[in-house]
């Protein structure tokens, strides 16, 4: 895909055709591309099937991100459920791309080769910067900005039996309480995709999981109501297309 987006053109749609890949700006620059990806795929696969998802480590793309759908209708819902959605601190700024991706210019039978001369600059270029990139992400990475993710283990009464025979009895639901018990996650879901979701609501302290306990996790606020307020905002919330169950944490 020719990647020449920046940080022109207007408003949501305002000058481009509607296609089915959208443009993603303001994004956090701090977020690896792995774990962007992924949280990316994450959070926009509710709305259809994904071909592709593009970002990259160059100064010129930091902050972009691409996402191709398979169909138009996809990309729209997407735009207008998720313009300005809070991802990683910051509000993403969402259009339909100017450009048409590769993966659907070889589908339709438009695609054309770039000139290699074109194609070997730029890797030249892209060399030099991901060098000073990487020697920077070196450095960033003996101080993770996200230390201690899994946390304590919850208490037992938390954690479904392994033998998979403990009888099933009726149980209350847990009072209202400062920790949020999620559960339905997809397996591969990471700490950070869960804290780039609840970090926008006020009073939120942290999100543990349990390594050997994937499809749940524990989300901790200030206090119960602050909590109230993070469960009924993503009540039903698809990551992928996984509906999350929020209750309150049995203590």
């Amino acid at each position: 895909m020719e990647m020449q987006e920046a940080n022109q053109g207007g408003g949501v749609g305002s000058e481009v055709s509607p296609n089915q890949t959208i443009y993603i700006n303001n994004l956090n620059e701090k977020v690896k591309i792995d774990e962007l990806k992924k949280s990316l795929n994450a959070v926009f696969s509710q709305f259809g099937k994904i071909l592709e998802i593009l970002a990259f480590k160059t100064l010129k793309h930091k902050g972009q991100a691409w996402v191709v759908f398979d169909n138009v209708d996809s990309a729209s819902t997407a735009i207008a459920k998720m313009n300005e959605f809070p991802f990683y601190d910051k509000h993403m700024r969402i259009q339909y791309a100017k450009t048409k991706s590769d993966v659907v210019a070889k589908a339709d039978g438009t695609f054309v080769p770039r000139e290699k001369r074109k194609r070997h600059e730029e890797k030249g270029s892209k060399k030099r910067k991901d060098q000073h990139h990487d020697s920077t992400q070196m450095g960033m990475a003996t101080n993770s900005a996200y230390p201690g993710v899994y946390g304590a283990a919850p208490p037992l009464s938390q954690v479904p039996y392994p033998g998979g025979v403990k009888p099933n009895l009726p149980e209350a639901p847990a009072p209202p309480n400062n920790i949020l018990f999620v559960q339905n996650l997809p397996h591969e879901t990471t700490p950070m995709v869960l804290q780039m979701l609840f970090y926008q609501y006020q009073g939120f302290k942290e999100v543990r999981m349990i390594e050997a306990k994937p499809g749940i996790a524990f989300v901790e606020f200030a206090d119960e109501m602050q909590s109230t307020v993070a469960m009924q905002g993503l009540q039903g919330f698809k990551i992928q297309q996984n509906q999350m169950l929020i209750t309150y944490a049995k203590k």
